[in-house]
């Protein structure tokens, strides 16, 4: 790649302050200094009001148009929801039901949760990794799944998490630096 890739950071937390908010902004930097470049975040939370009124892409008005143009031009996505009921939330699945089905093939993408029990764990292989595979995004193979116990109020403080976070960051910039996207873009165009 000679450009940097675009970054974007997304979290699916619908309350603030949020442990995965903070999980999430810590990828996002952790990222940013592997690629040398500088992403933007987006909490669900704040972007909800204009997207969650909308039921269809051509429903969403001009500022929700922006948050979604910017999921869709990133070249690398964090995206991260506590788990509730067993999966992400619906704030952030309906974002991405948002999101044009084509738009980011060939991203790459770092999966990250959190949840209070270990068995919510299992969300990120059964429902993260379906979601990102349809949208045709890599995800990175090592996925960040934090515990309430890993946080002392919304400051992480486990460094085995740590270090999951710098596995993370350091696949996603390797197959950042591939081309991967740039290459599926151009022979979905051939």
């Amino acid at each position: 790649m000679t450009a940097s890739p675009t970054l974007v950071a997304v979290s699916g937390n619908v309350r603030t302050p949020s442990r995965t908010a903070s999980l999430v902004r810590l990828i996002q930097a952790e990222v940013e200094s592997r690629l040398g470049t500088t992403g933007s975040f987006i909490e669900a939370v704040k972007a909800a009001p204009p997207l969650m009124a909308a039921m269809t892409r051509d429903d969403v008005g001009p500022s929700g148009s922006a948050v979604i143009r910017r999921i869709e031009s990133a070249d690398v996505l964090v995206i991260g929801s506590p788990i509730y009921r067993a999966s992400y939330t619906g704030a952030l699945k309906h974002v991405f039901d948002l999101v044009h089905n084509q738009s980011l093939i060939g991203s790459v993408a770092i999966i990250a949760a959190t949840g209070g029990t270990p068995l919510h764990g299992l969300a990120v292989e059964h429902q993260f990794r379906p979601l990102l595979s349809y949208f045709g995004i890599v995800a990175a193979a090592t996925t960040i799944y934090a515990l309430e116990s890993d946080f002392v109020g919304f400051e992480l403080t486990s460094d085995a998490i740590r270090d999951r976070i710098a596995r993370a960051a350091d696949e996603a910039a390797l197959l950042a630096r591939s081309g991967l996207r740039q290459r599926r873009a151009a022979a979905a165009a051939a």
